[in-house]
């Protein structure tokens, strides 16, 4: 009994999963969504509903599985170690890419703050000097980080619960009308071109099911928490960025690069989204700290599991994979340098687009072992149509999503994705391809 009421209830777990969410993703989110105008709420309902189905299934799937390593693991019942490779493969470059565009953002908000009007080459060179901060700074072990960015966390949520609620005082309707469609695009171009940009801030929601062991009546509440945490995000990101939308001209809002600081200071004053960007900086630079370690460790897991070179998977003695960490910042620098572009809001778009593609792969590999996963735990034949049926939309919703991309960044993100392929082969002779399982 002692054990049991040391579990979380169901409210404190939806409160986890929204929080967990929101992290940095949001801080660029109004710069992107304004250069489609406010007619992005509709892309913000789309991908809602996609992202609770997202979210509805893979709460099934934690507690249907009897193979661990999350998504790989759910690959893995349909479609053998390949599957469970390339789940693995994708969701490890999707990381890494994602992190460059977190660092992206904290140096858009440091820009803006310093008044320093970085160029291209500046901005991709602090983004490179903030990631390799991280990583250093990670040296110190996992409790060291998580502590950080449990504190850090609440920079960004502050402000996006305040502009939600006192923003309304600060709401133009006709701003926010005018603002619904300034580049006349058709209604289906509108909807898609702000696709990914808010499929971007759900990213994550594969993990709100990790803690299933900590939840009282885990078979109740976990779909529960990981529904309303997804609501929870969905509302706060839809009315925080609309809000702001009301707030800000369309065109002001579009060419910021830090846009939470633009709406604090209209709303109070200079001083005000001063303090608002300072505390997106250092929300977003707790973030990339916790993001960088769990690359890394997602890295270390997949070269225990033989998918990844060893040494990967070699630590020092506080459990850093130091090796693992550099190796990845090295990418990741790379990574900056190539997509260096014109504004800072062009080329953190380009990286969110690419993260989203590569994210998305193992999302659609895990939907597919749904029903293969749920056979195996013998599920009344009720309970699997609902959830093969929510799989379905939320697999559909998926490669909506990678057509929204655009072609070009599909094509690279592809490109990335058939090199899996080869590189399975280098690892595959390992495994005994005749169990699946």
């Amino acid at each position: 009994m002692a054990q049991e009421k040391k579990k979380m209830s169901v409210v404190q777990l939806t409160i986890i999963t929204a929080i967990n969410m929101m992290g940095s993703g949001i801080i660029m989110l109004p710069t992107n969504l304004a250069q489609v105008g406010t007619m992005s709420i509709l892309s913000w309902i789309v991908t809602a509903g996609g992202a609770m189905c997202l979210a509805y299934a893979f709460s099934r799937a934690g507690m249907y599985t009897r193979n661990s390593g999350g998504m790989g693991g759910y690959a893995q019942y349909s479609y053998g170690k390949a599957g469970s490779f390339m789940a693995n493969y994708t969701y490890g470059v999707s990381l890494v890419i994602a992190n460059a565009a977190i660092a992206i953002s904290a140096v858009g908000y440091f820009d803006v703050l310093f008044h320093l009007h970085m160029s291209p080459v500046g901005v991709a060179l602090a983004t490179i000097f903030t990631l390799w901060l991280a990583t250093v700074m990670n040296f110190g072990g996992a409790r060291i980080t998580g502590q950080i960015s449990t504190f850090t966390v609440w920079g960004v949520i502050i402000p996006v619960v305040v502009i939600s609620l006192a923003g309304w005082f600060f709401f133009s309707g006709h701003l926010y009308a005018a603002s619904w469609n300034p580049h006349n695009m058709g209604f289906f171009k509108g909807i898609s071109n702000s696709i990914s940009i808010t499929l971007w801030a759900f990213l994550g929601l594969e993990s709100a099911s990790a803690n299933m062991d900590s939840v009282e009546n885990p078979k109740k509440n976990v779909p529960i928490a990981v529904l309303g945490g997804t609501i929870g995000a969905a509302v706060m990101y839809i009315v925080s960025t609309n809000v702001m939308q009301g707030i800000v001209p369309n065109a002001k809002l579009a060419a910021s690069n830090a846009p939470f600081g633009v709406a604090f200071s209209q709303m109070f004053t200079p001083m005000v989204g001063n303090i608002v960007m300072g505390l997106m900086i250092i929300s977003c630079f707790g973030s990339l700290l916790g993001w960088q370690f769990t690359i890394a460790e997602v890295f270390r897991s997949s070269a225990h599991e033989g998918y990844f070179p060893k040494i990967f998977g070699k630590t020092i003695a506080n459990g850093t994979p130091i090796i693992g960490m550099i190796i990845i910042t090295v990418l990741q620098s790379l990574l900056a340098l190539m997509t260096i572009s014109p504004s800072l809001s062009k080329q953190f778009t380009i990286l969110v687009n690419l993260a989203v593609v590569t994210n998305v792969i193992p999302y659609l590999l895990s939907m597919g072992a749904l029903k293969t996963m749920q056979l195996d735990a013998k599920v009344s034949a009720s309970a699997r149509r609902t959830t093969n049926i929510i799989a379905t939309i939320a697999s559909l919703y998926s490669l909506y999503a990678l057509y929204a991309v655009g072609f070009e960044e599909l094509a690279y993100g592809a490109l990335v994705t058939f090199a899996g392929w080869t590189l399975y082969g280098f690892v595959s002779h390992k495994f005994d391809l005749s169990k699946t399982n």
